[in-house]
């Protein structure tokens, strides 16, 4: 039995504290439904993962644009048709993707093995989870002179997957915490069984130059878990089980225009109020509003001191939301200052995001 990702790397990762803050027309979801075309992936007793990852990446996408349709969803495809595993990764790239989700179906040459596992790249469980990353990978060697566009990789071999302990993935912390939402609403909402967050070394996800997964939603060769995996009530279920693990991952929930309102003062107080606690730092206050644009680089449940090394040398502003204080700079008007601003910093916070305050 594969194992789940170690403890200590769960823990260091969800103490950090960092969630992604979203503003409209600036955060991009690519959904990737597996396999497709002349590649069917897995075979069940009468269905086909190319067919069920589709329905469940249409309906996913379908949920997102209805509940959040300040977020642009695209598609590695919509239909029917084989698309290359490096053009997977390219779309997403090409697009700027802020998180990449690739959706499949797991089968086994047992009929007992069922539940639904994710996927982040690795190499520390390598060896136990390398029978899911060669069938995965596997689909590169239906592309003629693969060997060319994949850079030597051989699929089939051990020794090509030696590559994977040499990578450096700045996204492994975001992608761990998205992947870590995803099998707890599957688990705590719909009562599936949990086989974990797990490393492996998919070439996909190596590719893909954002926070990305690659969840498997049961097992085909499983015969209940087929019939559960073919109802359209159970594709709306899951569906809604990812939407939610992106709310809570990106924190969506907080995320509206927040306008910081003066204080209400008398007109004719009967005596002096005292004067007011300094105001935490934050993003300067005008009493006009004034539509801002910003770059969040972090998020704290706790104030950090200006030196704190999360924030990486750079002066900031911050602001309270809920719980979180979060963690600005490059405050302007203009919202092409703040996104070159971004460009810059996404070199010290790959995650950093634009974020839009009425101030």
């Amino acid at each position: 039995m594969r194992k789940i990702i170690g403890i200590l790397l769960l823990m260091t990762t969800l103490l950090t504290g960092w969630l992604p803050l979203i503003a409209a027309g600036t955060y991009t979801v690519v959904l990737d439904p597996g396999h497709g075309g002349k590649d069917p992936g897995a075979v069940g007793k009468f269905s086909q993962e190319k067919d069920l990852n589709l329905s469940l990446a249409l309906e996913v996408g379908k949920q997102l644009n209805e509940q959040y349709p300040d977020v642009k969803v695209i598609y590695t495809r919509k239909t029917d048709v084989f698309i290359p595993l490096q053009q997977r990764a390219d779309i997403a790239n090409k697009a700027n993707a802020d998180l990449f989700i690739s959706i499949h179906t797991n089968s086994a040459e047992s009929r007992v093995p069922s539940g639904v596992e994710t996927f982040i790249l690795g190499a520390d469980k390598m060896e136990k989870n390398l029978d899911v990353a060669m069938r995965e990978n596997a689909v590169m060697k239906l592309e003629a002179d693969y060997k060319t566009t994949y850079q030597g990789f051989d699929p089939n071999s051990i020794d090509s997957y030696i590559m994977f302990e040499l990578m450096q993935n700045s996204y492994m912390d975001q992608s761990l915490q998205f992947a870590t939402q995803v099998q707890n609403h599957f688990v705590g909402h719909l009562n599936r069984e949990d086989r974990g967050v797990r490393q492996a070394a998919f070439w996909v996800l190596l590719k893909t130059a954002c926070p990305s997964i690659l969840f498997e939603m049961g097992f085909i060769s499983n015969p209940e878990e087929e019939r559960y995996l073919n109802k359209p009530a159970s594709m709306t279920q899951m569906a809604q089980a990812i939407v939610k693990a992106f709310g809570t991952y990106t924190h969506r929930q907080e995320v509206k225009t927040q306008k910081i309102e003066e204080p209400k003062i008398q007109d004719t107080p009967k005596q002096p109020e005292p004067a007011p606690e300094p105001a935490p730092q934050t993003l300067k206050q005008n009493k006009a509003p004034t539509t801002l644009y910003a770059v969040q680089i972090c998020a704290s449940r706790t104030i950090l001191e200006p030196n704190d090394p999360k924030l990486k040398g750079q002066k900031c502003d911050y602001m309270k939301v809920g719980e979180w204080y979060k963690y600005y700079t490059a405050a302007d008007e203009d919202r092409k200052k703040v996104d070159a601003a971004r460009r810059k910093l996404r070199e010290l916070f790959p995650d950093c995001w634009v974020v839009k305050v009425v101030n």
